[in-house]
């Protein structure tokens, strides 16, 4: 079954005529399975190489494994995401049901408390590696408990000690799971469906963010009437689910295309012959078990590592995922609040902070699916960061100008749509133009170590001394948008460039007068991995 490095044909050329002749799906020898994984792992020119004219599956048959990852996994993670949003971000709804009088928080203890989180999960980022290097299953799983059972321990703290301990660790838990997420979508699809998978994860976000205020409605308005106070009561029935959400994900989760337990055999094979024109790196598997026994060693490339280190471009999506979060990071904690500055009750302020959110999801999956079937980032960056930066500018305008709440409150619909859009089609630009595994791996970890700086500066935005308008906060987010769109139009202008020398290279223009390959021959054009712009 496995051919030499000799041999004229290989079992996939073998297929890829008798598709040809017939029309119809090939089909493997499942006997064969252990030896075909093989050829797949130790060849690395069988592992890149494209199928130009034919495929070893039929299109319905690709759109089936789809729909089951589409179910399976974004669904499943966006599900996780959205249970770690809404424990990192309830400490706003929380603050407005009365945990500030309790507590006794004065001054900047509440920023505080919100910079506590950020200070652990910018140095925790480096985690989301394990989700190259462990198994997945195990490691979300972990993951999920260990931020639940923090989060559900904060309706327990009786001092301002107490809860920044906890929002410390809190910090690590979610720097552990969710800024690897996209990341770990990326073991399951191709560059140009990655943006609308991430947008689906990204979206539980400001799902969570209007869920959050309408369940804090229900929780405060039933802790007017209980023994618990609200804000307790708030953290408690928000954290517990993440603990039984964390034994079922021990089961649930899939390691990669090749194992996942909701494919039959034929359909793990697709998935992973789909990826081999990705500049995927191998996950080597055993279906025997649930995740299969992975070389670790074998599949980190050090040299991907130091090469990814040096990229400028991995620098400039990170500082563009640095100035988004500043908007990112600071409406979804202090809406409540600015919404009470605006006139409107306590009460009021928890059910109109959701209905933003619900219009930015729905932005922000018509963006990235567009993005994804024009196969372009750049453009609807820059569209949204005009837009946020606009809307912002509006709301500090109407502040200043003392304009209705009604109309401030209509510009942070926009607003919220621009900032979740922006930060969708960032993620996915950076892991697109990364190839292989580890350079996304570290690509993602330089974004969000870089990327997770604007929180610092987002969660100090709207201090109390800036009621009722918050004028300052908005200008600051106003121009943290702007900054978006000028290094989103720099980014474009290098990849062009870097493009268009690529394909020099590979059509043999180069100084050398062609640029070979590992296997010794040059490179085509249709080989060359195209930038994503």
């Amino acid at each position: 079954m496995v051919r030499s490095k000799g041999s004229p044909q290989s079992h996939d050329d073998v297929e890829l005529r008798q598709f040809h002749n017939t029309s119809q799906p090939p089909t493997w020898d499942d006997d064969e399975d252990d030896n075909e994984e093989d050829v797949l792992n130790d060849d690395p020119q069988l592992r890149r190489a494209s199928v130009q004219s034919f495929e070893l599956y039929t299109p319905d048959e690709e759109k089936a494994v789809v729909r089951k990852l589409d179910i399976y996994v974004v669904a499943f993670m966006s599900f996780l995401y959205l249970l770690s949003f809404l424990d990192r971000t309830n400490i706003g709804n929380a603050r407005v049901a009365g945990m500030q009088e309790d507590l006794k928080l004065q001054g900047t203890q509440f920023e505080w408390l919100l910079t506590a989180f950020y200070l652990t999960y910018i140095s925790f980022t480096w985690l989301l590696m394990l989700y190259h290097i462990l198994s997945p299953h195990v490691y979300i799983a972990v993951c999920v408990f260990f931020w639940g059972f923090l989060a559900s321990c904060q309706s327990l703290t009786t001092s301002f000690q107490q809860l920044l301990v906890i929002r410390l660790l809190l910090g690590i838990g979610e720097a552990a799971f969710s800024p690897g997420v996209p990341f770990y979508l990326s073991f399951f699809y191709r560059r140009d469906e990655l943006a609308f998978r991430a947008a689906l994860q990204i979206s539980a976000a400001p799902l969570a963010s209007s869920f959050a205020g309408s369940l804090a409605y229900l929780i405060v308005w039933l802790g007017d009437k209980s023994p618990i106070q609200s804000w307790r009561l708030l953290f408690l029935v928000e954290g517990f689910p993440s603990l039984v959400v964390a034994i079922i994900s021990w089961s649930f989760v899939a390691d990669s295309p090749g194992t996942a337990w909701f494919l039959s055999r034929r359909e793990r094979k697709i998935a992973q012959l789909r990826l081999r024109k990705e500049g995927q790196e191998p996950k080597i598997s055993n279906e025997k078990t649930h995740t299969g026994k992975q070389d670790t060693a074998a599949r980190m490339d050090w040299h991907g590592v130091a090469q990814t280190l040096k990229d400028p471009k991995a620098y400039i999506t990170a500082l563009m995922f640095l100035s988004c979060n500043i908007a990112f990071s600071s409406l979804p904690v202090f809406l409540p609040t600015i919404l009470t500055s605006m006139g409107y009750t306590p009460l009021s302020s928890q059910a109109l902070s959701a209905p933003p959110y619900l219009f930015a999801t729905i932005i922000l999956l018509i963006t990235a699916y567009l993005s994804d079937r024009y196969r372009s980032r750049s453009p609807f960056i820059l569209f949204h960061a005009a837009l946020g930066s606009l809307s912002y500018s509006l709301i500090a305008l109407g502040g200043y100008l003392h304009w209705p709440s009604l109309v401030r409150y209509t510009f942070v619909y926009p607003a919220a749509a621009s900032f979740f859009s922006a930060i969708a089609c960032t993620i996915a630009w950076t892991m697109n133009n990364q190839e292989g595994n580890t350079r996304k791996g570290v690509g993602m970890t330089i974004l969000n170590v870089v990327g997770q700086l604007g929180p610092l500066i987002g969660t100090r935005l709207y201090p109390d001394a800036d009621r009722p308008y918050f004028v300052r906060g908005m200008v600051a987010c106003a121009v943290a948008m702007a900054v978006v769109g000028v290094l989103a139009l720099v980014l474009r202008v290098v990849l062009v460039r870097e493009n268009e020398r690529r394909m020099r290279e590979a059509n043999g223009e180069s100084a050398e007068d062609g640029l070979l390959s590992r296997g010794g021959r040059v490179k085509r054009e249709s080989e060359a991995f195209v930038l994503m712009v």
